[in-house]
């Protein structure tokens, strides 16, 4: 369904809803919608986040989720409805691991594994947040950077996408303004309030953390959005949780590539409270296809 005229928060949270089947299998069956898209493809945090909440139903309710590996298998189709199975791989005294798939058309589109655990504690330390950040209120919002713009793609980014991003410094939609540096920060938050479900704020945010991890790639090179004959796809996810956050309040997501060759590039990412806490670290392998002559 095109749904792209809805309230953008009210689209993510209907497609964060998911279904249990009758199917009687060894695996437990979840269906959900997808968020339409212009270029008619499932977001892949939106196929990710839908995993985990299939593989969170599986898990005893004092268990909470702390990684998740996925693979990016296929393109999804946003017309069509989603499939979920969930694999009991194992659960022990201390944690549990499920495997989650998403499926089309009676393929996978979608492979991960997550890991949870019961509330331990234990040694405590954190990386810091780099000192001298803009704040968010001081770096326009995407709607403000494109809605200026006369295009179908940058009219649906401006207005149809249920997170607040500011880039510092600037986004790179159009050009590459100052440095071309491999690292970048940006701020996002939902642009309504959440449900107080924990496990929906977890995992919103993997939805969140698949925005902009590859743009530090195209920033070390010169390269926007806008590049002529630009191919990126997300290959595999990766992220950890370290300690709870809502992403309704202002996160900090600070984005470097240590790496890119062979049409790949890796980006990694730690998210920050606005007051220094690490929320989450997250990695991703990206596929980036630059024509020779641009």
């Amino acid at each position: 369904m095109n749904d792209d005229k809805r309230d953008p928060v009210a689209s993510m949270l209907a497609a964060l809803t998911l279904s249990e089947t009758s199917a009687r299998t060894s695996e437990d069956i979840f269906t959900a919608p997808s968020q339409w898209m212009p270029h008619g493809r499932v977001f892949g945090g939106q196929v990710a986040a839908q995993s985990v909440l299939a593989a969170m139903r599986t898990v005893e309710a004092d268990r909470s989720v702390h990684s998740m590996h996925g693979y990016f298998l296929r393109p999804g189709d946003v017309a069509q409805p989603i499939t979920f199975s969930v694999d009991r791989i194992h659960d022990g005294r201390s944690f549990s691991t499920r495997r989650s798939q998403a499926y089309q058309n009676g393929v996978p589109i979608f492979s991960m594994i997550a890991s949870f655990q019961d509330d331990d504690p234990g040694l405590d330390h954190q990386a810091t947040m780099p000192e001298g950040l803009p704040q968010p209120e001081e770096l326009p919002s995407a709607a403000e950077v494109l809605e200026p713009i006369d295009h179908p793609t940058a009219q649906f980014w401006a207005s149809s996408r249920p997170f607040d991003l500011r880039h510092a410094p600037g986004p790179v939609y159009f050009r590459v303004d100052g440095e071309h540096v491999p690292h970048q920060a940006v701020w996002f938050r939902a642009l309504s309030a959440l449900p107080d479900d924990p496990d929906l704020h977890r995992a919103a945010l993997v939805y969140a953390s698949d925005y902009s991890i590859l743009e530090p790639i195209l920033r070390a090179h010169g390269h926007s959005w806008a590049t002529p004959g630009l191919k990126m796809a997300s290959l595999d996810h990766a992220l950890w949780w370290h300690r709870f956050a809502r992403v309704d309040d202002w996160l900090c997501y600070v984005q470097e590539s240590p790496n890119a060759i062979g049409g790949r590039g890796l980006s990694t990412g730690r998210i920050f409270t606005r007051d220094g806490m690490l929320v989450a670290s997250v990695a991703q392998e990206g596929m980036v296809r630059v024509p020779r002559q641009a």
